[in-house]
């Protein structure tokens, strides 16, 4: 199958029901050699397109993976990223606000990592979490301290909405691109991921009693996704729902989305002018004396 990005991406305002959008397509690939030569590519071209986006240095890109447990989020961000110098990328994991971050508006501690200028930031959870977990766990606004005039159930999401479609907004006219990812997991893969957890001993350490609670919330916050990737997909830092049952497809999908991506940004090394080729040969100079 030819991958095409327009095919996961989310129309703006659109009135989106996650139940009419797969979780698992007809793989791109027909052997695991040929998925592992695809990527392998892929990881190449990436490595190309962050050397560039760091001589260019007018942008930086933002990937946002979001998705239930088990979607997969690590192991895209590990393996699709996997060429890319260290140097030119952060990854942050986002858990729990701290006591410090609760002192601050929602959108603080997310923005204090955001990725300069010439490098790729890759958050694994974000500020999404507020109008998701925040949105089926709202006794946990109780502890984020805001004025009782914000906490209007009626309005709360939409303004969350607002605050967070302006950020992006204000980031994408000073040069970061923001692309987001919805790692769609049916429940029954989850649910076998899970067992495999139990089953696996150098896996059991990543499952908790935490982890099936929320499963019991999972209509919940399908319904927080909706309404969330409907209300935030916008043209300049759209969302894509990935189908994220098979793994190694869902990462040959992102990886391919962010390659259309960068292949849209107009970046270029620096040109070499006579000034600074005089000053090259005047280097070389030194350097044959």
């Amino acid at each position: 199958m030819k991958i095409d990005s327009k095919d996961f991406r989310v129309p703006k305002n659109a009135k989106i029901k996650l139940k009419k959008w797969p979780t698992e397509v007809k793989p791109c690939f027909e052997s695991k050699e040929e998925y592992q030569n695809i990527l392998e590519n892929h990881v190449h071209e990436l490595s190309d397109w962050q050397r560039l986006l760091e001589s260019d240095h007018h942008y930086s890109l933002l990937l946002i993976f979001q998705g239930m447990d088990t979607a997969g989020k690590d192991g895209a961000i590990r393996h699709v990223m996997s060429g890319v110098n260290p140097q030119g990328c952060q990854v942050y994991s986002f858990k729990s606000p701290s006591t410090v971050e609760l002192e601050h508006d929602f959108l603080w501690r997310t923005t204090c990592q955001l990725p300069e200028r010439g490098r790729i930031g890759i958050f694994n959870r974000s500020y999404y979490e507020e109008v998701l977990i925040v949105r089926v766990h709202p006794n946990i606004l109780a502890g984020e301290n805001l004025p009782k005039e914000a906490q209007n159930k009626k309005n709360i999401w939409k303004d969350r909405y607002r605050s967070i479609v302006d950020l992006e907004k204000h980031l994408h006219c000073n040069g970061t691109k923001v692309i987001k990812f919805f790692l769609h997991l049916s429940k029954d893969e989850q649910r076998k991921r899970f067992l495999e957890r139990i089953d696996d001993p150098d896996k059991n350490w990543k499952l908790t009693r935490d982890d099936i609670e929320e499963r019991q919330y999972w209509d919940d916050y399908m319904e927080a996704y909706e309404e969330c990737l409907g209300a935030t997909s916008t043209k300049e830092s759209p969302w894509y729902i990935v189908p994220a049952d098979d793994k190694e497809n869902s990462r040959i999908i992102i990886s391919t989305i962010i390659l259309d991506t960068l292949n849209k940004m107009k970046m270029s090394y620096p040109e070499t002018d006579a000034k600074r080729r005089e000053e090259l040969q005047v280097i070389r100079k030194s350097l044959t004396e």
